[in-house]
């Protein structure tokens, strides 16, 4: 293994390190990608809401594939991972802010959770899938109000963030990439309460030649019954990649006791792993009381006046949970004037 910038091949870290991104390139195999480990992190995300085990778990999911995906802007920007759906979990929102913070809320149905818990055999995990039903998953990403949003969308049909994440680079950048997920509840003794982890590893094909890159056509579905339709073989070096990512254990990723650089160089002993400065993750919310009188303030005139109970308004983050109070009159007369169309 090799680190970077500027260092000899040597031994990998021993010592694990929770809320990092690790970046990573196998130069043998034109394969590059991240490892994320939360910890403490994912818990103070957690902690804003009481969320049964399930939902954890899946936002868990979700914040780790928001991380790998939004560690990778080159300038200060927002990295936004939104789903709406019609399963048990009918919303999730991580909004990753570059460099480093990161903040998420889920919203579920208690009813059809019970009723999928009920319809799963005894002892039997819940399927990411299966809490997020049908409907679409969609990235954004915001570089501010000087650059036009860019926003990439899925469906979800059934299948979890990991396959929407590849529907995801096969549809919308056709770079070939392969991501894994996981999340854990880590049980603590004496009665201590629980924590969660996640972790997660995100590794693309990226060979100088762009001809090694052949992707796959969309099957045109209306062809004749029986008409040889075009295969697209994959480069060998990524065949090479997918298998030994195909390797890796839930378990590894979530092991607090296994560095990011022990569990690459598992992964890529053999061809040779360079890893790159490691990035802090922190949750954070970005909201305030001023961010929040601006929101309001793009509100007409009546629907400022509609929020008033008891002559104050109160405002609360889906995010943190914090409570915004104001009195009427700082909201009801502020912000643009009221105009007919505006």
């Amino acid at each position: 293994m090799t680190s970077h910038p500027h260092s000899q091949s040597r031994a990998p870290d021993a010592h694990a390190v929770d809320d990092r991104v690790t970046p990573f390139h196998v130069d043998a195999l034109d394969a590059r990608g991240r490892v994320v480990r939360l910890g403490a992190s994912l818990d103070a995300v957690l902690a804003h809401h009481d969320y049964p085990a399930p939902v954890k778990r899946l936002l868990g999911e979700a914040v780790a594939l928001t991380v790998l995906l939004g560690s990778t802007l080159k300038i200060e920007g927002r990295f936004i991972l939104q789903t709406r759906t019609d399963g048990p979990v009918d919303l999730l929102v991580v909004d990753f802010a570059a460099p480093q913070d990161v903040r998420a809320y889920a919203r579920f149905d208690a009813e059809k959770l019970a009723a999928l818990q009920a319809s799963l055999l005894a002892g039997a995990a819940f399927d990411s899938g299966a809490l997020l039903g049908h409907g679409h998953l969609a990235m954004t990403i915001d570089q501010g109000l000087s650059v036009n949003r860019y926003q990439g969308v899925v469906a979800l049909e059934g299948g979890g963030l990991e396959a929407a994440a590849h529907q995801y680079f096969t549809q919308s950048e056709q770079i070939p990439t392969r991501v894994r997920l996981a999340v854990a509840e880590e049980m603590h003794p004496g009665g201590a309460a629980s924590s969660w982890r996640a972790g997660g590893l995100m590794v693309q094909f990226l060979p100088s030649e762009g001809g090694r890159v052949r992707p796959v056509d969309l099957h045109p579905g209306d062809a004749p019954e029986g008409t040889e339709l075009p295969v697209a073989d994959e480069d060998d070096a990524w065949t090479e990649t997918q298998s030994l990512v195909g390797t890796l254990e839930d378990v590894e990723l979530v092991d607090a006791d296994l560095s990011s650089e022990r569990l690459l160089y598992r992964l890529f002993h053999e061809r040779g792993v360079r890893v790159f400065d490691a990035a802090a993750v922190v949750a954070k919310c970005s909201c305030s009381r001023e961010r929040v009188m601006g929101v309001l303030a793009n509100f007409s005139q009546e629907e400022r006046a509609s929020l008033v109970e008891d002559g104050r308004i109160g405002v609360t983050c889906e995010f943190c949970g914090r409570t915004y109070a104001f009195k009427a009159e700082e909201i009801v007369d502020a912000g643009a004037p009221d105009s007919a169309g505006a």
